[in-house]
């Protein structure tokens, strides 16, 4: 078993598990109760974690989870349809003429 990644809470490792095995990656998840004992061990030792059989795997696991950076695609900056001013993805009204985005 090779370890894959350390979960921010269990209900997003079972989430992560449950994608994974939809796919047919063979995963366990590791450290379902530790949280209970939080600050009698260390806290990086808590954490649920997911773990794969096969480390030819991982790749394909982090891309179905969203943790490759391959998983994520690039935000496209946007061109004002009134003036033609170029606005960053998470703008939705132009700075300059105050236009919203179409």
């Amino acid at each position: 078993m090779h370890r894959l990644v350390r979960a921010p809470s269990l209900l997003l490792a079972q989430h992560w598990l449950n994608l994974l095995r939809q796919a047919r990656v063979a995963a366990e998840l590791h450290n379902r109760h530790l949280q209970g004992a939080l600050g009698e061990i260390p806290v990086d030792q808590c954490g649920p974690e997911i773990w794969i059989e096969r480390e030819a795997d991982r790749e394909l696991a982090l891309r179905l989870i969203g943790l490759s950076p391959a998983a994520e695609a690039p935000a496209l900056s946007w061109a004002c349809p009134d003036c033609g001013e170029r606005l960053e993805p998470q703008f939705s009204a132009c700075w300059r003429c105050g236009a919203d985005r179409s």
